[in-house]
């Protein structure tokens, strides 16, 4: 958790800083930018009731609460019975409220209980805790009231991220934000880490835009305060990277990996310019620039060979990188050859390998063995990664991604049932995640859609294709091909209902648009003109050119409900 001042704690108590360093587990892998790095994923354990008998008289003595709340971080640390520190936070909390009532000691002791809650993965009853620690007054300096709060939404926005709620996470860091900004000033080193924290979280929330805004913030505050090619710059300008390699912008992308590789060398960190190699030999692939690119891969795979061995993730994700870029450049046999060698260390981890990593690597690899056109060993892959990972709230997000690309699989093959319910599975955890409003979320129904119209569910598919244009609207926009692709579908579905007009006044925008995006003599453009003719001259009529706006087209028609269904599939396709 960034940091906000640094304050005098009371007498005889323990500092929160060294508290909650005490009741947070850090994270040893390396993964993709999370909300909150400092803090576990815990997984839930059984609840036991408490046991030990509260004597309420005892608690009225001064020097236990700061007692208390040593013997709960030692059990902590020691590892010997979390129901054991439970039990002595909840007392050192009693202990503080009887004894000095409202202030920093009963906000530092709730912070430790609820940190405790969640390493129990008992994430449902930290939330009441770290909510009543914000709301407590803490008396003292100025300083140490922003200090509690800013730590209680801090630690609030990591445990919303522990249970995968990122839009309730986000709000949270956002409010400790403001209050330590407040308390320092926009320009302290110590807002960067926050500016940093947060748009970390956004960058998990695919939220890119937000996370430009305060990328750009924590540049500017180490040009003004970090010495040149410092640490933190170069982190800084690797999440900045993939912030742009997100947007499309490679160019931008590159140019600050190249500066923070630069960063590393000068302090010598060998393994670290390697990762950002890998970044770098990614964007070179984006830019199909594949010899540069392969000499990035090749660089870093020599550093992650010698310094980290043969049978490390970090080889096999290197190997899945030269697996996509062989495969992109028409090398099919060399392609695999890499998902073989990157299987081979999945299949043997060495001590310390997480099921995470090796879920998250099995899943690329199974993304290639489709495009190879191997859907059934890309199902297999896929399988064997949701059996990795356990139904946690953490882990819902990763297992709802798995899910619709085994949904696109049994597309794929022609086993629309279980496509549908894998699309629907990972609906649901998305819904109930927060995460209902991302560009991918709108793909996804779009996908569900598509199974839904082979399996004729009409009336549902076009509930799936409306809420997927609305969506895609607002985040893409109404000319992006991700949404006309929608249009398309809508209009395909409005004719399988028997709305034909409806179905070519959705199709003549869809034309006129892709007209002017991709040129009259594209494919695509080709295609949705077929289609056009076969519904017009069905319809009797001829195209209109001028057209009126979709956006009064589609609210006209989003309510409108036929019952008959004219199954003519062969006249007009889908787009997935």
């Amino acid at each position: 958790m960034p940091g906000l001042v640094s304050v005098k704690t009371p007498p005889n108590a323990t500092s929160l800083r060294t508290l909650l360093a005490g009741t947070e587990n850090g994270g040893g892998s390396k993964r993709a930018p999370s909300p909150s790095p400092s803090v576990s994923r815990s997984k839930p354990t059984k609840r036991t009731p408490d046991k030990t008998h509260i004597d309420e008289s005892s608690l009225d003595n001064p020097d236990l609460g700061p007692f208390l709340l040593k013997l709960a971080r030692d059990t902590v640390a020691s590892g010997d019975n979390p129901n054991k520190a439970l039990d002595y936070a909840i007392r050192a909390s009693k202990s503080f409220e009887r004894c000095s009532g409202p202030g920093l000691e009963l906000a530092m002791s709730l912070h430790v209980l609820a940190a405790i809650y969640s390493s129990l993965g008992r994430f449902e009853e930290a939330l009441p805790v770290l909510e009543r620690s914000i709301e407590v007054p803490a008396l003292g300096s100025e300083q140490d009231r922003a200090l509690a709060k800013f730590s209680g939404y801090m630690q609030l926005g990591d445990t919303y991220s522990m249970m995968g709620q990122l839009d309730q996470s986000i709000k949270c860091y956002e409010s400790g934000l403001r209050i330590q900004i407040e308390a320092l000033g926009d320009s302290d080193p110590r807002v960067a880490e926050t500016c940093r924290y947060l748009a970390e979280a956004h960058v998990q929330a695919m939220q890119f835009d937000e996370a430009e805004n305060l990328c750009k913030k924590t540049l500017e505050i180490h040009r003004e305060h970090s010495a040149p090619a410092s640490l933190e710059e170069a982190a800084d300008r690797r999440l900045m990277a993939l912030v742009c390699e997100a947007k499309g912008d490679y160019e931008s992308a590159l140019e600050h990996l190249v500066l923070a590789s630069m960063s590393m060398i000068a302090n010598g960190q060998e393994t670290e310019v390697a990762a950002i190699d890998v970044s770098i030999g990614n964007i070179y692939l984006s830019l199909c620039r594949f010899d540069e690119a392969i000499f990035a891969y090749q660089k870093a795979l020599t550093v992650f060979k010698s310094t980290k061995g043969e049978s490390h993730p970090s080889v096999a994700s290197v190997f899945i990188r030269l697996a996509d870029l062989y495969y992109k450049t028409g090398k099919l046999r060399e392609s695999k050859s890499y998902c073989e060698n990157a299987l081979r260390i999945y299949a043997k981890p060495i001590p310390g390998t997480t099921s995470e990593e090796i879920a998250s690597g099995l899943t690329e690899v199974s993304a290639i063995y489709e495009a190879l056109d191997e859907p059934e060993e890309a199902l297999k892959l896929l399988q064997k990664a949701m059996r990795l990972l356990e139904d946690t709230p953490g882990n819902r997000s990763t297992i709802a991604g798995i899910e619709a690309q085994m949904g696109v699989m049994f597309y794929m093959v022609g086993r629309y049932g279980e496509a549908r319910s894998s699309f629907a599975s990972a609906v649901a955890k998305l819904r109930g995640s927060g995460e209902s409003k991302s560009a991918f979320f709108g793909i996804l129904l779009n996908q569900m859609g598509l199974a839904s119209v082979q399996l004729y569910r009409i009336d549902e598919a076009i509930e799936l294709f409306e809420e997927a244009r609305k969506i895609l609207e607002q985040e893409c926009g109404p000319c992006h091909l991700e949404t006309l692709g929608v249009y398309s579908n809508l209009a395909a579905t409005y004719d399988a209902m028997g709305r034909v007009e409806d179905a070519i006044e959705i199709l003549e925008y869809i034309l006129k648009m892709r007209e002017e995006k991709l040129g009259t003599a594209n494919p695509e453009v080709e295609d949705e003109k077929k289609r056009l003719a076969a519904l017009l001259k069905e319809a009797g009529r001829t195209r209109n050119r001028k057209g009126k706006s979709l956006e009064n087209l589609l609210d006209t028609n989003s309510y409108k409900t036929k019952k008959e269904s004219a199954k003519r599939w062969a006249t007009f396709g889908f787009r997935s």
